[in-house]
C-alpha cells in the first residue's frame, strides 16, 4: 500500500477564488516506510489571480510575485503528476491521500489535475488526514487508561508535534517542509510497518 503525502501552498483559503502556487508530496511504502519519490513545483498564476490573494495566507507562506514568477503553468504542473501517479501505478485501492487538511487540499489539487480525469485513472477516492488518526488513537488511549478526553484538544500538527517532543513546522510555510514534518509526526504518532525479513 502506498500513501501520498501531500501538501499544498495556495493565494488562499477558498478555492473558488483561490489558487495554487505550490504542491508538494512524497510516496511512500506504508510498509516499510520507504520513499518512493518526492514532487514539488511551484505554480505560475498570472497577475489577476496574484492580485486576489489574501494576504495572511501569503504571510504565512512566504510567497512573493517575483517567487510566483518561477513557476511552472498548471497544465504543465497537472501534466507531471499524471505522468508520475501512472508510472508508479498509483489507484484506487493501491493507495491513499494523506494529509494534514485534506478539506483544504483535496479542492485545490482538483484546479491541478480535474476530477474526471482522476476518476479516468482510478485514482485513490479516500484522503485521510492526520488529525482524525491522532484524535481515534488519543480517545482510544484515554478509554484504556478509564479517563475521560479533555475538555479541550488542539489538534494543529504543529501542537501533536510539541506533545511527542518535536519540532514544529518552520516559517514561512513551504508545501515540501509541510510534507516531510507531516511524515515525521505519522512515523512517530502511526509509525510504518516492519519491512519483510528475507530468510
Amino acid at each position: 500500500m502506498l500513501a501520498i503525502f501531500l501538501d499544498i501552498e495556495s493565494s488562499g483559503l477558498d478555492s473558488f477564488h483561490h489558487r495554487v502556487l505550490e504542491i508538494a508530496f512524497k510516496v511512500v511504502d506504508v510498509h516499510t516506510g520507504e520513499e518512493k519519490l518526492t514532487y514539488q513545483s511551484i505554480v505560475k498564476q498570472p497577475l489577476e489571480v496574484w492580485e486576489k490573494h489574501d494576504p495572511i495566507s501569503i504571510q504565512i507562506n512566504g510567497f512573493s510575485w517575483e517567487k510566483v514568477l518561477l513557476g511552472q503553468s498548471e497544465e504543465v504542473v497537472g501534466r507531471e503528476v499524471v505522468q508520475i501517479f501512472n508510472d508508479l501505478g498509483i489507484e484506487r485501492g493501491k493507495a491513499v491521500y494523506i494529509c494534514q487538511n485534506p478539506a483544504f487540499d483535496r479542492g485545490f489539487f482538483s484546479q491541478i489535475v480535474d476530477v474526471y480525469t482522476q476518476e479516468k485513472y482510478h485514482w485513490p477516492y479516500h484522503w485521510l488526514d492526520f488529525a482524525s488518526m491522532y484524535w481515534a488513537l488519543q480517545v482510544k488511549n484515554f478509554d484504556q487508561k478509564h479517563e475521560q478526553l479533555p475538555a479541550e484538544m488542539s489538534l494543529s500538527k504543529n501542537a501533536i508535534a510539541q506533545q511527542f517532543g518535536l519540532p514544529i513546522e518552520s516559517s514561512p510555510h513551504s508545501a515540501l517542509n509541510g510534507v516531510n514534518h507531516l511524515i515525521l509526526c505519522y512515523r512517530t504518532v502511526v509509525g510504518f510497518g516492519h519491512p519483510i525479513l528475507s530468510h
